[in-house]
């Protein structure tokens, strides 16, 4: 149960609390961004929430948090790739009104999916250390 809950926290944080904290004037509605960038903002936030929604069927309908936590890794692995090369592409964490979300210091998305992968590959530990006791039961 405790491997389920973490990777289901790692899964709301790209599926459900991303998309409340960019469907908004600083993204999907922000006017100094090209139309083609806003739609592809609102096109990646109903894909992650999607493959969001299927990853806690994952997890809780079919008890595969491997492949849960896999598509975790790939969605906010994704982010991770683009901060760390956002200076090679002109990209930034900066909102258009100057402002950047913080957490005790670090980006808010760079603190939010590493602790999602790190719940992700904690939550995989946590099964395959219990799988061989109720295979011996």
């Amino acid at each position: 149960m405790l491997a389920k809950l973490l990777v289901t926290v790692g899964i709301l944080f790209y599926a459900v609390i991303v998309p409340i904290l960019e469907i908004n004037d600083t993204h999907v509605f922000n006017q100094a961004w090209a139309p083609h960038a806003r739609l592809h903002e609102t096109w990646q936030l109903f894909t992650n929430t999607g493959l969001g929604a299927f990853s806690v069927w994952l997890v809780w309908g079919r008890d595969d948090l491997k492949l849960a936590s896999l598509l975790t890794v790939f969605v906010t692995g994704g982010f991770l790739l683009a901060y760390w090369l956002r200076d090679g592409y002109g990209g930034s964490m900066v909102l258009s009104d100057g402002s950047e979300k913080v957490l005790l210091g670090i980006n808010l998305g760079l603190f939010a999916y590493t602790l999602a992968i790190i719940l992700a590959a904690l939550a995989v530990v946590i099964q395959q250390r219990r799988q061989p006791l109720a295979e011996d039961a």
